[in-house]
């Protein structure tokens, strides 16, 4: 069941992720075999990334916790370095600024529910308690803190100092949240813990540092770009009432 979550989680987001990327194609009246060409790349390549880290876990390579380590440097970072090369050469793309300005925002929410999860990962004997929010993991107050502060980015006059204020704190809490999971299992003595429980490396436990992680800084950093150009334009007001425009129109 608990396997069964983590794998619903991830259908769920990356159904969000390709619903995103239809509407603001479909704003930007982008032809139809186009998009659907689009989709199914951006599919394809989020699965195709899966299958390699689940081929690697399989061979044992993350099962050695040796220095350097090799989870951070073949599991998370090659995303982080895509979602910023990624953003910063698309940041004019009128595609990405079609996303409605809340809509990345809200994304966030979900962290509550991966912390929750982390509970019951912890109780099933694979996670440490400092990983949860029994710990020192306070990722769930900013999953919570999404859905009020999307309600908030899709006012007119929401302030874009203010949201990128709450992203970039956002960011921080991921970094703190990855800190936390990856000295768990490379130096776990910090924490006072013995040696770590490897089966976290499997998958869908693996789907935290290799998605659901990377995924959530692509959103802030994508939200971001957003509220910067908007600093200069009226891009808010533009996107969020083309949110309202095509949720009217479904």
């Amino acid at each position: 069941m608990l396997e069964f979550a983590y794998i619903l989680l991830f259908v769920t987001l990356m159904g969000v992720i390709l619903w995103m990327a239809r509407l603001a194609m479909r704003k930007m009246e982008v032809p139809l075999s186009t998009q659907r060409r689009r989709l199914v790349t951006i599919l394809l390549g989020v699965l195709g990334w899966i299958a390699i880290q689940i081929a690697l876990s399989t061979a044992g390579i993350y099962d050695d916790l040796s220095l350097p380590p090799r989870i951070p440097l073949l599991m998370i970072l090659p995303l982080f370095v895509f979602a910023f090369v990624f953003l910063n050469r698309n940041k004019q793309s009128p595609i990405l600024h079609a996303i409605p300005i809340h809509i990345p925002i809200v994304y966030q929410s979900f962290r509550a529910v991966i912390e929750v999860l982390f509970y019951f990962t912890f109780v099933a004997g694979i996670l440490p308690i400092q990983v949860t929010f029994g710990g020192a993991n306070y990722d769930v107050l900013l999953g919570i803190s999404a859905i009020f502060v999307g309600l908030y980015a899709y006012r007119t006059d929401a302030s874009p100092k203010l949201l990128i204020a709450w992203n970039i704190l956002g960011i921080a809490v991921v970094g703190f949240a990855a800190f936390t999971f990856i000295s768990s299992f490379y130096f776990p003595e910090i924490w006072g813990d013995a040696e770590p429980n490897l089966a976290f490396n499997r998958f869908p436990f693996l789907l935290l540092p290799s998605f659901f992680m990377p995924s959530a800084i692509f959103m802030h950093l994508l939200s971001i770009v957003q509220l910067r150009r908007s600093m200069k334009t009226d891009a808010p007001l533009k996107a969020n009432q083309a949110g309202r425009t095509i949720a009217k129109e479904i």
